[in-house]
């Protein structure tokens, strides 16, 4: 179990990191830095930034229950 979790741990944070990097930058700070605050009309639709969103929400909590049942395993031992 320990080491099922391990992997789907390591994909989830795989996953949560393309997810991220996705995302369109919003504002200031770093993504200003490499290009991010150049507007352009190719932009991804509402519905595409919706559903990334959700696809990340998903991954988070993915990763999230990992954390903790993994945590609550390696405890046990």
């Amino acid at each position: 179990m320990i080491t099922f979790l391990s992997v789907v741990l390591v994909l989830a944070s795989l996953g949560m990191i393309v997810l991220v990097l996705l995302h369109k930058g919003k504002g200031g700070g770093l993504s200003n830095m490499f290009g991010g605050g150049v507007s352009s009309s190719l932009g991804g639709s509402a519905v595409v930034e919706k559903n990334l969103d959700r696809l990340t929400i998903v991954c988070g909590l993915v990763w999230s229950t990992c954390i903790i049942a993994l945590g609550l395993l390696l405890k046990q031992q």
